[in-house]
């Protein structure tokens, strides 16, 4: 179906339309939305961005949020989050065929905002807080590429003086390559070989953990949920925050405007295709990784699997599993950047000029350069991963992928309040509303508490 023009009332046909293949008149385009966000993509593109931007190294996190929740709690909500957020993203995929068929295909979640929510929402609400949620998201992988490197070079050499920060650097410049890539659309093909990345090291976290707990040095498992009542309760919202983070997205709007017309249904079959690998991964890490270590798992997996400077795992078996990760970071970094490169290049880009003009690729290599930087000095200066990690999932994810989703919906339909569908998604406002300020105040609690721990450049 055509868009429709409804200042003449004459129909505009997708063929007739101009610009990057979104159905929108190239002058109605600013620079980041028409270089950035090409629509050209297939939904099993789709499926390797949506892959790749939710089933990320996170996910290694999940032993430790079970270890504030126990068995039973750990593995409902663990469903939950999964069902929450696949009706979620489906719901914002409505939406967006929705207002697409009606001539207004919005391509970014603050565009989203604006249109259903009333001018300023994206621009002073919802568009900072995807912001602030995607470039947090590049400090945290950066953060945890680091790591990987440090931990490969350990393996290799255990006497080794390196620190760091200077891993995290070396991440970084490799990051200021990769991220002169000129659109969302020119990764998917990164972000297939991320797909299989994310199997690989997923399997290769689940057999160490196999591997760990059966071994004879073995670590004594508890399940039990330590501390004091206030410090259980703040844990179980800190908890939230991570498995929110883990099933996070953010970017689905940006994720579905990289689709070529006509976009009808390619949406569901990329969230299917992700969704099948987040089962497959997700489940499998959570439960092996909490079997083995039980309350002592660390804020990321493949930390447990080193204790007091002894592998609990082959020694090669270490190494790929954080060649894997690290290996998919660059991937999980790229796709977060992409909304700050779109931003940038609204700012700073001629939609007049070709994209690959010196007027358009000497900003483009600057001001990308600079966000990179800042992101890496950000990510060498404060390396606690697993605070970082709860406190985007309260701040950002939470709201994004729990609660905007269903207001959209509500408001952009107006189901009847008889509906199931209507209360559904008011019970979802309701009670994630409540969660997320919960959640923010137990990580930012988390936070205090470790306050002590922190340095600027510490060799963590």
């Amino acid at each position: 179906m055509g868009a429709w023009d409804q200042s003449t009332g004459n129909g505009v046909t997708d063929e007739e339309s101009v610009g990057n293949g979104t159905g929108i008149e190239k002058e109605n385009l600013d620079a980041g939305a028409l270089f950035v966000l090409q629509s050209k993509g297939s939904w099993l593109h789709c499926g390797y961005h949506l892959t790749t931007s939710i089933v990320a190294p996170a996910l290694l996190s999940l032993p430790f949020a079970f270890a504030s929740l126990g068995w039973a709690a750990g593995i409902i909500c663990l469903a939950l989050a999964a069902i929450i957020t696949f009706y979620s993203y489906n719901l914002i995929s409505l939406v967006l065929e929705h207002n697409a068929q009606l001539g207004r295909r919005q391509l970014r979640f603050r565009d989203m905002a604006d249109d259903i929510l009333g001018p300023g929402w994206g621009r002073y609400c919802v568009g900072p807080i995807q912001f602030a949620v995607c470039f947090g998201a590049v400090v945290g992988n950066t953060l945890l590429g680091g790591q990987s490197m440090k931990a490969i070079y350990l393996i290799a050499k255990p006497e080794g003086t390196m620190k760091l920060y200077e891993f995290v650097i070396i991440f970084g410049i490799f990051m200021l390559i990769m991220t002169q890539m000129p659109s969302f659309h020119s990764l998917r093909h990164i972000n297939l070989v991320s797909l299989v990345l994310c199997l690989a090291y997923s399997i290769c976290a689940t057999a160490g953990s196999i591997y760990a707990g059966h071994s004879d040095r073995a670590p004594t498992r508890d399940y039990s949920i330590s501390g004091s009542s206030t410090h259980r309760v703040f844990g179980v919202f800190n908890a939230f925050a991570v498995i929110a983070t883990s099933y996070g997205n953010g970017i689905i709007p940006e994720i579905q405007a990289t689709i070529a017309l006509p976009v009808k249904g390619k949406m569901f079959k990329g969230l299917c295709l992700c969704y099948t690998i987040v089962v497959a991964t997700f489940f499998s890490v959570a439960i092996s990784g909490y079997w083995a270590f039980g309350n002592e798992a660390a804020g990321t997996l493949i930390s447990n699997f080193t204790v007091d400077g002894v592998n609990l795992i082959p020694k090669w078996l270490l190494t790929i599993t954080n060649v894997f990760v690290l290996l998919q970071l660059s991937a999980v970094a790229l796709i977060y950047l992409q909304p700050t490169n779109e931003v940038l290049e609204g700012l700073f880009g001629d939609v007049t000029k070709d994209q690959f003009s010196a007027r358009n690729v000497i900003p483009r290599l600057l001001f990308r350069s600079i966000s990179v930087a800042v992101a890496t000095t950000i990510a060498a200066m404060l390396p606690f991963f697993g605070d970082i990690n709860a406190v985007i999932g309260a701040f950002g994810f939470l709201p994004l992928d729990f609660l905007m989703p269903s207001i959209f919906f509500n408001v952009t339909f107006k189901p009847s309040k008889r509906s199931i569908i209507f209360w559904l998604n008011t019970t979802l406002i309701v009670v994630f509303t409540i969660v997320t300020v919960l959640a923010n105040v137990a990580a930012i609690r988390q936070i205090a508490l470790d306050a002590n721990d922190y340095k600027l450049f510490a060799n963590v």
